[in-house]
């Protein structure tokens, strides 16, 4: 895998960071924690310049972004209030949850977004709820961007002072990512067997 993102940066430089960042983000097929390392190498290399390397893996996950946000809203709540309602039990969610979450979003959604660009796992839905949710078009662009930045910066830092040495990135990233999913797993497990509905519909 890492040989064939190396082969694909060296043929077509920023724009490979970009549409490799863009397709992870709409598609994950291969993961950042591949991308920008092995960018940030050929940054330190000489042939990419390591500013470049960044604002094309930004631009390029901002852009899948933007994406999931603007079909999450186009399906909008209207839309989703039927599912809730028949499918709630699988959700773990009934409409009444929903309306907590778009009261979340209506005073915190920056920093959920913020934060979420920064985690694994999360960074890449955390567009559909905000979009879902109508969170504020500027708001969204703003903290998606600055966290976005910020995680294909870390990335792209790491492969340009390591090298080669992914396995260095992996023991960083790896038992995090491992982290987030099985505590999802694990929360909604537990939601599954106490789960009732709260909230008449």
């Amino acid at each position: 895998m890492t040989d064939w993102v190396f082969r694909l940066i060296d043929a077509t430089g920023y724009v490979g960071v970009f549409l490799l960042m863009f397709l992870e983000t709409v598609f994950p097929p291969i993961p950042s924690e591949v991308i920008m390392p092995v960018a940030g190498l050929r940054a330190a290399q000489g042939p990419l310049g390591l500013p470049g390397v960044i604002a094309a893996g930004t631009t390029g996950a901002m852009v899948g972004n933007f994406f999931w946000y603007l079909l999450a809203r186009v399906i909008g709540m209207d839309r989703f209030h039927p599912f809730i309602d028949r499918h709630g039990r699988w959700l773990t969610m009934d409409w009444g949850d929903v309306q907590k979450a778009e009261r979340l979003f209506g005073r915190f959604g920056g920093a959920v977004v913020g934060v979420g660009r920064v985690l694994p796992t999360v960074r890449s839905v955390v567009s559909i709820p905000a979009g879902l949710l109508h969170m504020r078009l500027r708001s969204f662009l703003i903290w998606s961007t600055v966290g976005t930045a910020l995680w294909s910066a870390g990335l792209a830092i790491a492969g340009y002072l390591l090298g080669r040495r992914f396995e260095r990135i992996e023991e960083i990233v790896g038992p995090l990512s491992t982290a987030i999913i099985a505590t999802i797993v694990l929360t909604y497990g537990y939601r599954q067997l106490t789960w009732r509905r709260r909230h008449p519909r």
